[in-house]
């Protein structure tokens, strides 16, 4: 009956203790070495455990400590370089920058952009496709292997106001990448995109997507 009390007393005593460890604060170190303590305390005497179990037990507790470490580091630096990211973007507001895009916002204004051949082609055009379906082409004829250059003008080709996607045509197969000129009007961080650029005749766009900074107009 003592016995049972001891151990209830004791029991009490660590919980206590323990409640006390993590009300106050202190690290997940201290509250693992109470209850680690504790474990020791009550264990069986006829049947004591193997310490090879205690070091086991600590060991994944640096370990675990450790990784935490890292992570809010890693944390903490990724928050910092969007913070400065947003900073140097937003200082480059009203700039003319190109974005890798697979789509435009057309108004009346003009735009312009350029693709990179890899090698020449006999038909060339720039595709623009509506929601509906319908496509309108920027006609460029014979051109060589290297960047081509363009201009969209949405009265010459009929283009509603609207979204389109751009893609380029050519009779040798290849697609490549369009880059559309625009001006950088917002820079924001979101909680779950990161940095957005709001670029004019594109939209919002991730930062990862402007390949080139032109220059105010």
């Amino acid at each position: 009956m003592s016995a049972v009390i001891n151990d209830t007393t004791q029991n009490t005593t660590s919980t206590s203790s323990t409640s006390s460890v993590a009300s106050n604060g202190d690290s997940v170190s201290n509250l693992f070495t109470t209850l680690l303590v504790a474990q020791i305390r009550n264990q069986n005497p006829l049947d004591p455990a193997d310490p090879s179990e205690f070091v086991s037990q600590l060991t994944q507790l640096s370990q675990t400590e450790a990784l935490q470490k890292l992570v809010s580091q890693g944390t903490n630096s990724a928050a910092a370089l969007e913070s400065m990211q947003v900073m140097a973007l937003g200082a480059q507001v009203g700039s003319q920058v190109s974005v890798r895009t697979g789509s435009v916002s057309v108004s009346d204004a003009a735009i312009s952009g350029r693709f990179t051949l890899d090698a020449s082609s006999a038909e060339t055009a720039v595709v623009l496709t509506d929601a509906a379906g319908k496509t309108y082409r920027l006609e460029l004829g014979t051109r060589a292997a290297g960047e081509v250059s363009f201009s969209l003008d949405p009265a010459k080709l009929g283009l509603p106001k609207g979204t389109y996607s751009i893609a380029v045509s050519t009779d040798n197969g290849s697609t490549p990448g369009v880059d559309v000129d625009g001006t950088l009007q917002s820079v924001k961080l979101s909680s779950t995109d990161g940095v957005v650029l709001n670029v004019s005749n594109v939209g919002n766009v991730s930062s990862t997507v402007v390949t080139a900074f032109n220059g105010r107009a």
